[in-house]
Protein backbone atom coordinates (compact mmCIF):
# COMPACT_ATOMS: atom_id res chain seq x y z
CA UNK A 1 0.00 0.00 0.00
CA UNK A 2 1.12 3.69 -1.15
CA UNK A 3 -0.68 6.50 0.15
CA UNK A 4 -4.11 6.77 -1.50
CA UNK A 5 -3.56 3.43 -3.78
CA UNK A 6 -4.22 0.51 -1.90
CA UNK A 7 -3.46 -2.63 -3.31
CA UNK A 8 -5.67 -6.18 -2.29
CA UNK A 9 -5.28 -9.69 -3.63
CA UNK A 10 -7.80 -12.64 -3.99
CA UNK A 11 -6.61 -15.80 -5.61
CA UNK A 12 -5.23 -15.01 -9.01
CA UNK A 13 -7.40 -11.41 -8.77
CA UNK A 14 -5.59 -8.22 -7.97
CA UNK A 15 -7.51 -4.66 -7.18
CA UNK A 16 -5.81 -1.51 -7.54
CA UNK A 17 -7.91 1.43 -5.78
CA UNK A 18 -7.63 5.01 -5.82
CA UNK A 19 -8.21 5.74 -2.59
CA UNK A 20 -8.54 9.68 -1.97
CA UNK A 21 -12.88 9.64 -1.85
CA UNK A 22 -12.71 12.74 -0.40
CA UNK A 23 -11.58 13.97 -3.30
CA UNK A 24 -13.06 12.00 -5.55
CA UNK A 25 -10.17 10.02 -5.97
CA UNK A 26 -7.83 13.03 -7.51
CA UNK A 27 -4.33 12.22 -8.55
CA UNK A 28 -1.79 14.22 -6.67
CA UNK A 29 1.59 14.25 -8.31
CA UNK A 30 2.70 11.81 -5.57
CA UNK A 31 -0.03 9.52 -6.34
CA UNK A 32 1.07 9.21 -10.34
CA UNK A 33 4.60 9.35 -9.36
CA UNK A 34 4.20 5.89 -6.81
CA UNK A 35 1.53 4.36 -9.29
CA UNK A 36 4.64 2.40 -11.60
CA UNK A 37 5.79 1.06 -8.00
CA UNK A 38 2.63 0.43 -6.82
CA UNK A 39 1.96 -1.78 -10.25
CA UNK A 40 5.95 -3.42 -11.00
CA UNK A 41 5.61 -5.99 -8.32
CA UNK A 42 2.44 -7.12 -9.72
CA UNK A 43 3.49 -7.24 -13.17
CA UNK A 44 6.46 -9.13 -12.13
CA UNK A 45 4.50 -11.23 -9.89
CA UNK A 46 3.22 -15.02 -12.20
CA UNK A 47 0.28 -15.42 -9.88
CA UNK A 48 -1.53 -11.82 -10.59
CA UNK A 49 -3.66 -13.06 -13.46
CA UNK A 50 -6.22 -9.94 -14.01
CA UNK A 51 -5.79 -6.57 -12.53
CA UNK A 52 -9.45 -4.62 -11.31
CA UNK A 53 -8.55 -0.98 -11.31
CA UNK A 54 -11.10 0.97 -9.13
CA UNK A 55 -11.94 3.97 -6.96
CA UNK A 56 -12.53 4.02 -3.25
CA UNK A 57 -16.28 5.70 -2.39
CA UNK A 58 -18.97 7.15 -5.11
CA UNK A 59 -16.17 7.87 -7.68
CA UNK A 60 -13.40 6.14 -10.01
CA UNK A 61 -11.23 9.23 -10.47
CA UNK A 62 -11.69 13.00 -10.95
CA UNK A 63 -8.74 13.19 -12.91
CA UNK A 64 -5.48 15.32 -11.75
CA UNK A 65 -5.23 17.10 -8.66
CA UNK A 66 -5.20 21.06 -10.33
CA UNK A 67 -3.56 22.00 -7.13
CA UNK A 68 -0.54 20.30 -8.58
CA UNK A 69 -0.85 21.70 -12.12
CA UNK A 70 1.33 25.33 -11.32
CA UNK A 71 3.41 24.03 -8.66
CA UNK A 72 5.96 23.23 -10.17
CA UNK A 73 10.00 24.32 -10.14
CA UNK A 74 10.34 25.80 -13.84
CA UNK A 75 8.05 29.02 -14.21
CA UNK A 76 8.45 28.58 -17.96
CA UNK A 77 6.70 24.88 -17.72
CA UNK A 78 4.80 24.23 -14.08
CA UNK A 79 3.14 21.24 -15.24
CA UNK A 80 6.60 19.12 -16.36
CA UNK A 81 6.73 17.31 -13.67
CA UNK A 82 2.70 16.20 -12.74
CA UNK A 83 3.05 15.81 -17.21
CA UNK A 84 6.67 12.99 -16.98
CA UNK A 85 4.82 11.25 -13.70
CA UNK A 86 1.14 11.15 -15.81
CA UNK A 87 2.85 9.73 -18.40
CA UNK A 88 5.12 7.09 -16.64
CA UNK A 89 1.96 5.68 -14.43
CA UNK A 90 -0.22 5.73 -18.08
CA UNK A 91 2.86 3.46 -19.52
CA UNK A 92 2.97 1.61 -16.54
CA UNK A 93 -0.58 0.49 -16.46
CA UNK A 94 -0.85 0.13 -20.22
CA UNK A 95 1.77 -2.09 -20.80
CA UNK A 96 0.90 -4.51 -17.79
CA UNK A 97 1.29 -7.71 -18.90
CA UNK A 98 -1.95 -9.41 -17.46
CA UNK A 99 -5.82 -8.14 -18.65
CA UNK A 100 -6.55 -5.32 -16.53
CA UNK A 101 -10.30 -3.45 -16.35
CA UNK A 102 -11.60 -0.31 -15.20
CA UNK A 103 -14.35 -0.68 -12.81
CA UNK A 104 -15.97 2.50 -12.77
CA UNK A 105 -18.64 4.30 -11.18
CA UNK A 106 -19.13 8.35 -10.48
CA UNK A 107 -16.96 10.79 -11.56
CA UNK A 108 -14.58 9.50 -14.36
CA UNK A 109 -12.45 12.96 -15.62
CA UNK A 110 -9.63 14.02 -17.06
CA UNK A 111 -6.67 11.81 -15.48
CA UNK A 112 -9.22 9.17 -14.37
CA UNK A 113 -10.25 8.98 -18.37
CA UNK A 114 -6.50 8.52 -19.02
CA UNK A 115 -6.14 5.63 -16.34
CA UNK A 116 -9.49 3.99 -17.94
CA UNK A 117 -8.23 4.30 -21.26
CA UNK A 118 -5.01 2.39 -20.58
CA UNK A 119 -6.72 -0.26 -18.67
CA UNK A 120 -7.77 -3.55 -21.67
CA UNK A 121 -11.69 -3.35 -20.81
CA UNK A 122 -14.03 -1.03 -19.03
CA UNK A 123 -16.73 -1.70 -16.71
CA UNK A 124 -18.84 1.10 -15.79
CA UNK A 125 -22.65 1.49 -13.94
CA UNK A 126 -25.15 4.10 -14.49
CA UNK A 127 -24.19 6.77 -12.25
CA UNK A 128 -20.61 6.98 -14.07
CA UNK A 129 -19.82 10.28 -15.60
CA UNK A 130 -16.97 10.60 -18.04
CA UNK A 131 -15.05 14.18 -19.19
CA UNK A 132 -11.83 15.08 -21.04
CA UNK A 133 -11.57 18.65 -19.53
CA UNK A 134 -7.98 20.01 -20.75
CA UNK A 135 -10.36 22.62 -23.02
CA UNK A 136 -11.57 24.15 -19.98
CA UNK A 137 -8.01 24.93 -18.31
CA UNK A 138 -5.69 25.51 -21.27
CA UNK A 139 -3.78 22.08 -20.93
CA UNK A 140 -2.41 20.29 -24.03
CA UNK A 141 -3.38 17.01 -24.05
CA UNK A 142 -0.70 14.38 -24.51
CA UNK A 143 -0.25 12.73 -27.52
CA UNK A 144 -0.50 9.09 -26.36
CA UNK A 145 -3.43 10.73 -24.33
CA UNK A 146 -4.84 11.71 -27.50
CA UNK A 147 -4.85 8.39 -29.11
CA UNK A 148 -5.79 5.72 -26.12
CA UNK A 149 -9.27 7.78 -26.68
CA UNK A 150 -9.07 7.62 -30.39
CA UNK A 151 -8.12 4.30 -30.77
CA UNK A 152 -11.50 3.43 -28.19
CA UNK A 153 -13.87 5.71 -29.74
CA UNK A 154 -12.43 7.18 -33.31
CA UNK A 155 -11.80 11.03 -34.66
CA UNK A 156 -14.91 12.74 -34.09
CA UNK A 157 -15.94 12.00 -30.68
CA UNK A 158 -12.29 12.63 -29.08
CA UNK A 159 -12.74 15.85 -30.58
CA UNK A 160 -16.06 16.40 -29.32
CA UNK A 161 -14.69 15.06 -25.89
CA UNK A 162 -11.53 17.30 -25.70
CA UNK A 163 -13.20 20.80 -28.03
CA UNK A 164 -15.72 20.42 -25.42
CA UNK A 165 -15.05 19.13 -21.93
CA UNK A 166 -18.66 18.55 -21.51
CA UNK A 167 -19.37 15.13 -19.45
CA UNK A 168 -21.17 12.43 -21.02
CA UNK A 169 -23.26 9.90 -19.18
CA UNK A 170 -22.90 6.27 -19.03
CA UNK A 171 -24.96 4.91 -21.30
CA UNK A 172 -23.51 7.31 -24.29
CA UNK A 173 -19.70 6.52 -23.13
CA UNK A 174 -21.31 2.93 -23.84
CA UNK A 175 -22.79 3.65 -27.51
CA UNK A 176 -18.92 5.33 -28.17
CA UNK A 177 -17.03 2.63 -27.19
CA UNK A 178 -15.69 4.54 -24.38
CA UNK A 179 -17.06 1.74 -21.86
CA UNK A 180 -17.27 -1.93 -22.52
CA UNK A 181 -19.58 -2.92 -20.08
CA UNK A 182 -22.67 -1.13 -18.74
CA UNK A 183 -23.85 -2.80 -15.26
CA UNK A 184 -26.35 -2.39 -12.16
CA UNK A 185 -25.06 -0.35 -10.00
CA UNK A 186 -25.72 -2.76 -7.17
CA UNK A 187 -24.32 -5.55 -9.56
CA UNK A 188 -20.92 -3.90 -11.06
CA UNK A 189 -18.07 -5.27 -8.08
CA UNK A 190 -19.54 -8.84 -8.71
CA UNK A 191 -20.05 -8.85 -12.14
CA UNK A 192 -16.68 -7.78 -12.63
CA UNK A 193 -14.76 -10.32 -10.66
CA UNK A 194 -16.91 -13.12 -11.94
CA UNK A 195 -15.39 -12.14 -15.15
CA UNK A 196 -11.82 -11.07 -13.25
CA UNK A 197 -12.26 -15.15 -12.58
CA UNK A 198 -13.52 -15.78 -15.92
CA UNK A 199 -10.18 -13.93 -17.39
CA UNK A 200 -7.73 -15.78 -14.87
CA UNK A 201 -9.20 -19.61 -16.09
CA UNK A 202 -8.34 -18.25 -20.03
CA UNK A 203 -4.55 -18.96 -21.69
CA UNK A 204 -2.05 -16.41 -19.90
CA UNK A 205 -0.36 -16.93 -23.17
CA UNK A 206 -3.53 -16.10 -25.72
CA UNK A 207 -4.06 -13.18 -23.76
CA UNK A 208 -0.46 -12.02 -23.65
CA UNK A 209 -0.33 -12.53 -27.14
CA UNK A 210 -4.09 -10.80 -27.96
CA UNK A 211 -2.54 -7.89 -26.16
CA UNK A 212 0.77 -7.37 -27.63
CA UNK A 213 -0.53 -7.95 -31.30
CA UNK A 214 -3.51 -5.02 -30.45
CA UNK A 215 -0.58 -2.78 -29.30
CA UNK A 216 1.37 -3.60 -32.57
CA UNK A 217 -1.49 -3.47 -34.80
CA UNK A 218 -2.60 -0.26 -33.45
CA UNK A 219 0.79 1.53 -33.40
CA UNK A 220 0.66 0.31 -36.89
CA UNK A 221 2.81 -3.06 -36.89
CA UNK A 222 1.80 -6.18 -38.12
CA UNK A 223 2.55 -8.34 -34.82
CA UNK A 224 3.57 -11.47 -37.05
CA UNK A 225 6.81 -11.81 -34.83
CA UNK A 226 5.07 -11.64 -31.33
CA UNK A 227 2.27 -13.54 -32.46
CA UNK A 228 4.63 -16.36 -34.03
CA UNK A 229 6.59 -16.83 -30.82
CA UNK A 230 3.54 -16.70 -28.49
CA UNK A 231 2.25 -19.64 -31.00
CA UNK A 232 5.72 -21.56 -30.33
CA UNK A 233 5.41 -21.27 -26.57
CA UNK A 234 1.82 -22.01 -26.28
CA UNK A 235 3.25 -25.32 -27.37
CA UNK A 236 6.05 -25.70 -25.42
CA UNK A 237 4.59 -24.60 -22.22
CA UNK A 238 1.69 -27.59 -22.85
CA UNK A 239 -1.04 -25.06 -22.64
CA UNK A 240 -2.35 -25.65 -26.57
CA UNK A 241 -1.61 -29.72 -25.82
CA UNK A 242 -4.22 -29.08 -22.25
CA UNK A 243 -6.56 -26.76 -24.18
CA UNK A 244 -7.23 -29.43 -26.74
CA UNK A 245 -7.53 -32.33 -24.22
CA UNK A 246 -9.95 -29.95 -21.88
CA UNK A 247 -12.33 -29.66 -24.96
CA UNK A 248 -12.20 -33.28 -26.16
CA UNK A 249 -12.83 -34.16 -22.56
CA UNK A 250 -15.70 -32.03 -21.90
CA UNK A 251 -13.60 -30.70 -18.91
CA UNK A 252 -12.63 -26.74 -17.91
CA UNK A 253 -8.67 -26.39 -18.89
CA UNK A 254 -5.82 -26.62 -16.47
CA UNK A 255 -3.39 -24.38 -18.18
CA UNK A 256 -0.13 -24.70 -17.21
CA UNK A 257 1.58 -21.41 -17.96
CA UNK A 258 1.54 -18.94 -15.00
CA UNK A 259 5.16 -16.88 -16.72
Amino acid sequence: MTDHLTVTRDGHVAVLTIDRPDKRNAMTVGMWAALPEVLAPLADDPGVRVLLVTGAGPSFCAGADISDLLDGDDPGDPMADVRRHNLAAQAALRNFPAPTVAVIRGHCIGGGVELATCCDLRFADPTAVFGVTPAKVGIVYTPSSTKALLDLVGPATTKYLLYSGELVDAPTALRTGLVDRLVDADGLDTEARRFADVLASRSALTQRSTKETVAALTDGGDGEALAAARYRETIAAGELAEGVAAFAERRPPRFPWRG
